[in-house]
């Protein structure tokens, strides 16, 4: 599956906020929008003008892709998965975008960002009900077991992530820190998903 290989820092630049991509690095004096700001490229220092209408939605649609590390046709996709569900679409699709497999490796604290948990993915440290499954986008259903592979324990990376994890924040997840293992307990309402974007303008620049 394709998926962004640039600098993640301008993507923060570009929305004129934080989206944690970074992990630990943005949470430092190093991280880029600290530093920067302004928008990327010529005329980033140029004063932003006030979004109206279908330049909002779009803005709104690029955030929710960059937070979770998709690209357009994927995302696109999702989207018309949600619509075809019943209740509403926006909520369907940030759900499904919460219980991809990267995400939940991420909330769990397995992984200090998306991408770093998208690559323990792929490099085969994550089981899923005991079998190692290294799909991204593999969608995590309620009641499976996430768990790291007994091999890959004692990988640096993984335990400097949790030890700043806050998954015992997030009512749909259980995190057992020593076995390093956690559930889906749930599917997560709207309002326990800890992102801030405004999705029904995303609903509303698709239903154009």
């Amino acid at each position: 599956m394709a998926r962004y290989t640039g600098p993640s820092c301008k993507l923060c630049r570009r929305e004129g906020e934080k989206l944690f991509l970074k992990g630990a690095r943005c949470l430092t004096e190093k991280c880029a929008f600290e530093r920067r700001g302004y928008a990327p490229g010529q005329h980033g220092q140029t004063p932003r003008r006030r979004s109206v209408g279908y330049a909002t939605q779009l803005r709104e649609k690029q955030k929710v892709k960059r937070i979770y590390g998709v690209l357009e046709e994927q995302f696109r996709n999702y989207f018309e998965k949600a619509n075809r569900k019943k209740g509403v679409t926006g909520e369907a699709l940030l759900v499904s975008l919460e219980t991809r497999l990267d995400n939940i490796v991420y909330r769990l604290g397995f992984a200090s960002s998306r991408k770093a948990g998208r690559q323990l993915v792929r490099h085969r440290h994550i089981l899923v009900n005991g079998k190692i499954v290294d799909i991204p986008a593999y969608t995590v259903k309620p009641g499976e077991i996430i768990s790291v592979k007994p091999k890959s324990r004692d990988n640096e990376h993984i335990l400097q992530a949790l030890k700043s994890s806050s998954a015992e924040e997030l009512s749909w997840l259980r995190l057992d820190k020593v076995k390093m293992e956690g559930e889906l307990l749930e599917i997560p309402q709207r309002a326990s998903i800890p992102t801030t974007v405004q999705e029904q303008m995303v609903v509303e620049l698709y239903s154009k």
